[in-house]
Parts: C-alpha cells; sequence; structure tokens
C-alpha cells in the first residue's frame, strides 16, 4: 500500500460539524482515481468533492478499478461515499460527465446513455470561458501510435550499453597504436523509454486536436500531470489521483490549471482563516462602539 505523502488536515466529521465555504470552477476533470484499490485516496477525493463546486465535473476514466476490485473485491465505505457525492453534485445541478477507458471498457457499451443521470461520453468538446475549444478524451486509444516509438527507442536503449562498450574497445584498440577517438556521438544521451513513450502520446493527442480544428486537449491515462504547448496546441493532462492527486480546473476566468488535493485544502484553510479574522473585526468594532456609548443613554426618553 502507498503512503501518503501529506497528513490529513482534518477528519470527515470535523467537516460536517464546520462546512467551509466551497472554492468555486467553471469546471473540474479528475481521473485515475482506481477507486476499489487501497492507492485511490477515497477519503481525500471525498474532501475535495466537498471543499470544490463547479459549473461541470469530468470523471476521465479510471475512476473504478474494474480489474483490481474483480480480483480481490477491495470496496471500503470511502469508496462508496465517493460515488454517492458524485451522484449527488449531478442532482444538484452539476453537470456530470463520465468517459470511460481501458479499465472501464464495459462502460463504452453504454456511450451515448445515462447511468444515474450522468452521461457517458467516448469524447467532447469543451469551450472555455476564454473561448478554447478542447477534446475531451481519456486517451488510451493513443496507446498504439505511442507505443510504436516506444517499442524501438526500448530496444534501441537496451542495445546502447553493449555498442558503447564495443566503441569504448575500439577507442582503446586506437589509443594504444597512436590513433584519434572516432567514437559515435550521442549513445550516453538517450532518453529513458518513459520519457519517449509520454512525448509520443502527447504528440499523438495534440495531433487528433489539431486534425479536428481544436485549441487544445484535456486527457490523463499516462498519469503525468502537465500543462504545455505542442506545435500551437495545448495539451493539459490532469495526471492521477492515486499517485499525485492531481486535477485540472479552469477558474472563473477560464483560465486551465493543475491543482492537487494540498492546494484545494490550502485554499480553503485560507478562506477560513478570512472570515475568522473578518469575522473577528466586526465583532471587535461593535464592541468598541458599544463602549463608546454614555451609561444611560438608551434609557432617555425622545
Amino acid at each position: 500500500m502507498k503512503t501518503d505523502r501529506f497528513s490529513c488536515s482534518r477528519e470527515q466529521e470535523d467537516y460536517q460539524k464546520n462546512p467551509r465555504k466551497p472554492t468555486q470552477f467553471k469546471a473540474i476533470w479528475i481521473s485515475d482515481v482506481h477507486l476499489g484499490t487501497p492507492e485511490s485516496h477515497a477519503e481525500r477525493l471525498l474532501e475535495l468533492l466537498q471543499l470544490t463546486e463547479s459549473e461541470t465535473l469530468y470523471l476521465v476514466g479510471d475512476i473504478v478499478d474494474r480489474l483490481e476490485l474483480k480480483r480481490h473485491r477491495y470496496w471500503e465505505q470511502s469508496d462508496a461515499k465517493v460515488v454517492e457525492a458524485i451522484v449527488e453534485k449531478a442532482s444538484q445541478g452539476t453537470r456530470v460527465v463520465f468517459v470511460p477507458c481501458t479499465r472501464g471498457a464495459p462502460f463504452r457499451k453504454f456511450v451515448g446513455q445515462y447511468l444515474k443521470g450522468i452521461p457517458i461520453q467516448d469524447e467532447l468538446v469543451h469551450v472555455t470561458a476564454q473561448g478554447k475549444r478542447m477534446l475531451v478524451l481519456h486517451g488510451d486509444r493513443f496507446d498504439r501510435a505511442a507505443n510504436n516509438a516506444l517499442w524501438l527507442r526500448y530496444c534501441g536503449t537496451h542495445l546502447a550499453p553493449t555498442v558503447q562498450r564495443l566503441l569504448q574497445a575500439v577507442d582503446n584498440w586506437r589509443e594504444r597504436i597512436g590513433l584519434t577517438d572516432r567514437s559515435l556521438p550521442g549513445w550516453q544521451d538517450i532518453e529513458p523509454v518513459d520519457a519517449v513513450y509520454l512525448r509520443s502520446f502527447a504528440q499523438a493527442l495534440t495531433s487528433e486536436a489539431k486534425q479536428k480544428g481544436l485549441d487544445g486537449v484535456i486527457c490523463s491515462h499516462v498519469h503525468k500531470p502537465e500543462i504545455r504547448e505542442i506545435s500551437g496546441i495545448l495539451y493539459c493532462n490532469d495526471g492521477d489521483w492515486a499517485a499525485h492527486q492531481s486535477a485540472m480546473v479552469e477558474d472563473l476566468s477560464g483560465a486551465l490549471r493543475l491543482v492537487t488535493w494540498q492546494d484545494i485544502i490550502l485554499q480553503s484553510d485560507r478562506a477560513a482563516l478570512c472570515e475568522d479574522l473578518a469575522a473577528s473585526e466586526s465583532q471587535a468594532l461593535l464592541i468598541g462602539n458599544a463602549r463608546r456609548i454614555p451609561t444611560g443613554l438608551s434609557a432617555q426618553p425622545v
């Protein structure tokens, strides 16, 4: 089981006794939660759902880990509460959209239909408040394009040490006979396989968005949160909840940015502190004004 990187700032009971004012967003993208596994951090996700409000909530795949759930039948009360919170948001007016993926493949049979009032869509276009048209999808169907480059680079990476040893032997021989080194450059600079895969994946997704005439893409699947521009197309990956507790949000101005569970907690704590300070100042002002009123003044007839 993975250990928490952050200590939980409050228990759910504390939140229910002292509810905080939710942070407002235009839209939120969450993916790769893997409910049904110990790594899902369901309690934190429940807290984020309670501390945020948005016009639209996108569930961009791998929300429930059907495969692990089938193997180990791991389902905690916190997992069920997350599902309940999502359904409740949908019933209270939040537009919730579910985008299925690899581990939720059976849901793809129901694309175009509704589950508990939540539409299931394979992909869609989200228009931000700034007018950017963003393709929204999980991204798993682009694995083949990325894996082609991954396989070639994998072979190159594993051959590199052998080739390097051969070149070094040639260099040693040339040095012994008084010749200069003529080793082929670049073998030591080969990128890690995962870096090549991630770059190929991002290029495949942005190419898809460009072909559709869109401004960018918002996806997940590879568990690497990032926002960057590729050939004029905005690539946004919301990361994952299991490892990073990250999400993509569109703020009220229409800007897209990455947030984490910790960001939401700190923002909520700052807002609560400001409210407490404002209330304390208001109370102190009332007390100060009351002390300046002359004794018995209120009892004198008008």
